[in-house]
């Protein structure tokens, strides 16, 4: 206790994967984490697809045999209905090296995992807590106001970080101001669940679907309980020139597709439609004194290639690094989270062009190859599928983000920072 304040060297503000990955990675190398999830866990989410860009975190969290465990659907890569007319067509994580497959996961059962194992490696975790604001001393975050369900008071905590966690509900984003929307992707999506659909056989059991329509795509997500979520996602002013509600908007969707209409042929729908919009945004900051922010908190690239989780965990891996040399030395502070910052964005910005240019679907599918090659591999040293294959693997190759041995280390970063502060 500091002047009867509680005090933690960072507050992490969300208990979801992008929250839970930063805390679990700060306390396992022994810094003091206090974590404020609004909600109580297990609770649903939607993005149930990973990919395999989520693995390193997965693994330095120590829970990738707990997953194979838990039994969670594995997915070897994924099968498209996209662009001219082909047929269905298909890229295999095996192909982009490093891991053979990711999983489909119940969110609810993934995310209380996360969180459950960010408390094993020693941080405090408050559920139904509610944060009222982040304190601040001048322009620099110092701890946060928050109250617990039950509680007649709020309680402040100090620290010497905060971390924005807070997914789309964008705590200190909505503050300062700094959502910006892609308008070419302002998109709504309406999704359901279903039982006893068909499924393909082998490892491509487990294959997230997607499918092309002419005004919008669907997915098709098998999960290991044997529902499976199908989802259609459309531009948000074709939705209203519909005319329709966005459930008749689905069914008619729905009776016209190819794959999917097949695939969901006989089975039964199982749960209430949800729907989801404007969701595709990057803030203009990431960071400020005393604080950073990290996956949909930061921002969201559209779900048409499942990257969701994977940002999440991937960037919650760069901000628990950046954020352990931070502690170490904070008079890097700036020069550390800035680079942070101009990391995460590259990493985004090219995965934002990847998206807008695979949402043409008038191409030919060795044309989405051609793109993924010309971003990843420009000196063509790999096949241009193989190049494919590792951009959806979680576009690990684009920019890494945080431990490219060609990337200015934190150690590097803290040495030039004293460098140029003695030429000052």
């Amino acid at each position: 206790m500091t002047n009867g304040r509680d005090e933690f060297d960072v507050v992490v503000i969300g208990g979801g994967p992008a929250g839970s990955g930063t805390a679990g990675l700060l306390a396992q190398r022994g810094h003091r984490v206090l974590v404020l999830e609004k909600e109580k866990f297990p609770r649903y989410h939607i993005g149930e697809s990973l990919i395999t860009g989520s693995m390193p975190t997965l693994e330095a969290l120590g829970l990738r045999q707990r997953l194979d465990d838990m039994g969670f659907l594995k997915k070897y890569g994924g099968t498209l209905l996209w662009g001219k007319n082909q047929g269905t067509w298909d890229f295999r994580f095996r192909e982009a090296a490093d891991y053979e497959y990711a999983y489909q996961v119940r969110r609810a059962d993934f995310d209380a995992l996360l969180l459950t194992r960010a408390r094993e490696l020693g941080a405090t975790v408050l559920e139904e807590t509610a944060v009222k604001e982040v304190l601040f001393d001048g322009d620099r975050a110092v701890g946060v106001r928050y109250q617990q369900k039950g509680a007649a008071e709020p309680t402040e905590v100090g620290c010497r970080l905060v971390v924005d966690a807070s997914g789309q509900s964008h705590l200190l984003a909505r503050r300062f101001d700094l959502i910006e929307y892609h308008d070419d992707l302002r998109n709504i999506a309406v999704w359901t669940y279903f039982q006893n659909c068909k499924r393909y056989g082998g490892t491509r059991a487990g294959d997230t679907v997607t499918e092309n329509r002419p005004n919008g795509w669907f997915w098709f997500i098998p999960l290991n309980d044997g529902t499976t979520s199908v989802g259609y996602v459309t531009p948000i002013e074709e939705y209203k020139k519909s005319g329709m509600s966005l459930e008749e908007l689905y069914a008619s969707e729905l009776s016209q597709a190819e794959e999917v209409r097949s695939l969901t042929s006989g089975a039964t729908r199982v749960a209430a439609f949800r729907t989801i919009k404007d969701w595709s945004y990057t803030c203009t900051k990431f960071h400020g004194p005393g604080w950073a922010s990290v996956g949909d908190a930061a921002a969201f690239i559209d779900p048409l290639l499942s990257t969701g989780v994977g940002l999440a965990l991937r960037g919650a891996k760069g901000l628990a690094e950046t954020a352990d040399e931070v502690l170490r030395d904070p008079g890097a502070e700036e020069q550390l989270l800035s680079r942070y910052e101009q990391n995460y964005r590259d990493f985004l910005g090219s995965l934002l062009e990847f998206v807008r240019f695979f949402y043409d679907r008038t191409l030919r599918k060795e044309e989405y190859w051609e793109k993924a090659q010309q971003t990843l591999d420009p000196g063509k040293l790999r096949p241009r599928k193989i190049d494919f294959a590792t951009m959806l693997s979680g576009v690990a190759g684009v920019h890494e983000i945080f431990d490219d041995p060609n990337t200015m280390s934190g150690a590097k970063i803290v040495a030039e920072a004293r460098r140029n502060q003695e030429v000052a």
